[in-house]
């Protein structure tokens, strides 16, 4: 059962948002979180809500329990967090009262217990951190930007600093030449702990200010953080209204069934250096070969889509037109055929674009899309994410939004969703294999 984690609150613990509202105390190994949980419904979805410094505001930066508030959200049973936070931007281009969905932090804090692990009594943990915001979860909230039509910044580099003072400007120019895009005092120990947790977890920024390395601007003060976030917040928190269904719709069948996915991979051919010497092919020709194969990827996908307000299909040549066309059937709506060079007899529109192997360009007809299309794009597999990251530039280069592109594949080694979700776009795959 899928139950969000939502640390920060922006007024979502207003009784009118959530469904039968109660507060839920837990006292955890490492004392007692920061704020009673408030838990409920929120559109049909198990949330709990933590107020990171206390539902006053009582608790400075360092003295937030951090390790008491994931463990508290962890027992709560919650299988995700999202959390909130105001940020001091150190980049021209993120103004006053932009969102950026976090990517990347530096921890420059100094007094906090960052780690569950203080001895290692059964062995040595030393847990990966190499990208430690969930790439699902930030391109489910970036399409939701999208689609409320937000500011969003795809990705930023959050410093930490101790706090609660602010930075000199000496070391806020320190900050910027490291490659932060933005400071906050809090982001980094939940992100460290969540990962350690092993809860999945991303983080939604509002810039409030320059912090003080911007000569022109007045430096930061927490009157002006107060005023900025207060004339914002209803887009944080519309952000998540949002998003929180789909990360619950994300785990409906097709999408987290374990068994599903098992018998769709066992159906897939791998055939050894094709095309190229060292490439593990995956061949879905013996999947669609399969009488159950293409209706149990057709039926998972419609779960997934059959409330989207999708338009319309666009499918990637070739493997993209089965799967594509079979779902646009079942979800009675239209399909778009996105095609090599030279292949559609009308007028087109073309977008080139690089793939593992050579240089290529996927063209598709000037009118099958119209300006406000709402469309999935699909393909059966996603590798680098080259061809699929055009197929959406194509799409909006029409006029469309792009929903949400769909694999049955991804070859998670190359990071083709990640390419994806930098660039804006939301990414669901049924499947994947490790290791190309």
């Amino acid at each position: 059962m899928i139950k969000i984690g939502i640390i920060g609150g922006s007024g979502l613990d207003d009784p009118q948002i959530i469904e039968n509202p109660t507060e839920l105390d837990i006292e955890t190994p490492y004392g007692s979180p920061s704020s009673p949980l408030t838990v409920g419904k929120i559109a049909g979805v198990d949330v709990a809500i933590l107020a990171r410094h206390g539902k006053t505001h009582a608790l400075p930066p360092t003295e937030v329990p951090y390790r008491a508030n994931i463990d508290a959200l962890r027992a709560a049973g919650c299988t995700h967090i999202l959390a909130t936070t105001a940020v001091g931007s150190l980049r021209e281009e993120i103004e006053r009262g932009d969102l950026v969905i976090i990517d990347q932090f530096i921890d420059f804090t100094r007094h906090r217990t960052i780690t569950f692990h203080e001895e290692f009594a059964s062995g040595p943990v030393h847990t990966p951190m190499a990208d430690p915001f969930d790439e699902s979860l930030r391109g489910m909230l970036l399409s939701s930007a999208a689609e409320l039509g937000v500011k969003a910044h795809n990705k930023g580099t959050v410093v930490t600093i101790e706090g609660p003072r602010f930075s000199t400007r000496a070391e806020s120019h320190m900050f910027r030449s490291w490659g932060a895009d933005i400071i906050n005092m809090s982001i980094a120990p939940e992100a460290i702990l969540a990962n350690e947790a092993g809860i999945p977890y991303a983080a939604v920024a509002m810039s409030t200010d320059y912090d003080c390395w911007k000569e022109d601007e007045e430096p930061v003060t927490w009157e002006q953080i107060l005023e900025i976030f207060g004339r914002n917040a209803e887009n944080v928190k519309n952000l998540l209204l949002t998003t929180i269904p789909k990360i619950a719709a994300a785990a409906e069948p097709g999408a987290g069934d374990a068994a599903l996915q098992d018998e769709i991979k066992g159906m897939i051919r791998t055939i050894p250096h094709f095309p190229i010497e060292g490439v593990m092919f995956r061949d879905i020709t013996t999947l669609i070969k399969n009488p159950n194969g293409l209706r149990l990827v057709t039926k998972a996908l419609v779960e997934r889509y059959k409330d989207s307000g999708l338009d319309a299909v666009a499918g990637m040549e070739s493997r993209g037109f089965v799967v594509g066309s079979t779902l646009a059937h079942e979800l009675g709506i239209g399909f778009i055929m996105l095609r090599k060079p030279g292949k559609l007899p009308g007028k087109t529109e073309k977008v080139e674009y690089t793939t593992e192997y050579s240089t290529d360009a996927i063209e598709v007809h000037s009118d099958a899309i119209t300006p406000g299309l709402n469309v999935l794009v699909i393909d059966d597999l996603i590798a680098t994410g080259g061809t699929a990251l055009a197929a959406c530039q194509l799409v909006e280069k029409l006029g469309g939004t792009v929903h949400e592109c769909a694999f049955v594949v991804d070859l998670p080694d190359l990071a083709g969703k990640k390419k994806l979700t930098d660039a804006g776009y939301a990414a669901f795959n049924l499947i994947e294999f490790e290791g190309e």
